[in-house]
């Protein structure tokens, strides 16, 4: 039984981080008192324990206290005992390369997939599908692999955004992207925009926020989805 909030950001304009999903979070983490946290994305380069002194203080307004992972010798008991997990974001290729390089992927899964309250946000979003190979970020480090979780049947994109019309920018979109990532693999990309989640309990997973988020399908025209919408058949 899964129970996750899997969202695009942990921060949206106007707002504090995590400060659009507080209530959620109260829901999502009601029955932990501590959690663990997994700083290996290192947003901007900062440490481990900056990243996790800075969640801390931010869990601090929901009564949580948070732990990093790095502050463990044994990770696996570290993920069967802990009462809920938080991965946040930064850089995917380096999360995904510190996830294999320390045995964390499969004590991971394991947790998750038996309920263990579970929150990612952005890499650590990107992480929760199939494979990495959607995200928007720059391979500074050499994974291992690029499989992923598969806490999702599907891809994300987190970050989702929508071409400019206006723009003077010849760049590919991240609709382009996608659809060069569709040309060799067959797997459904969800584009997530900023202030949406999917919310994975046990069987389903449900759109939430206020916007949309947009489908790819390999040979298939993209499509929207809105709020409170079912993904659970998306394969």
């Amino acid at each position: 039984m899964q129970n996750c909030i899997i969202a695009s950001t942990s921060t949206i304009h106007g707002s504090g981080p995590l400060d659009y999903l507080l209530d959620s979070l109260v829901e999502l983490f009601k029955e932990s008192e501590q959690l663990l946290f997994i700083p290996y994305a290192r947003p901007g380069g900062i440490s481990h324990d900056e990243y996790t002194i800075g969640v801390n203080t931010i869990f601090k307004k929901i009564n949580k206290r948070v732990l990093g992972i790095h502050m463990f010798s044994d990770i696996t008991e570290a993920l069967k005992n802990t009462q809920g997990i938080f991965t946040g974001g930064g850089n995917t290729f380096l999360l995904v390369d510190q996830l294999h390089r320390n045995k964390v992927v499969q004590p991971l899964k394991t947790a998750i997939d038996s309920g263990t309250p579970y929150l990612g946000t952005s890499a650590g979003s990107n992480i929760c599908g199939l494979t990495m190979q959607t995200t928007n970020d720059m391979p500074i480090v050499h994974p291992r692999s690029l499989k992923t979780l598969g806490v999702l049947p599907f891809n994300i994109n987190a970050h989702y955004l929508d071409p400019d019309p206006n723009s003077t920018h010849k760049g590919e979109t991240r609709e382009t992207r996608i659809k060069e990532f569709h040309t060799i693999n067959t797997q459904p990309v969800v584009g997530l925009r900023e202030g949406s989640w999917l919310r994975v309990y046990k069987n389903d997973i449900k759109l939430q926020g206020p916007l949309s988020a947009r489908v790819f399908e390999k040979n298939k025209n993209p499509y929207e989805i809105s709020p409170d919408s079912s993904l659970s058949e998306l394969k």
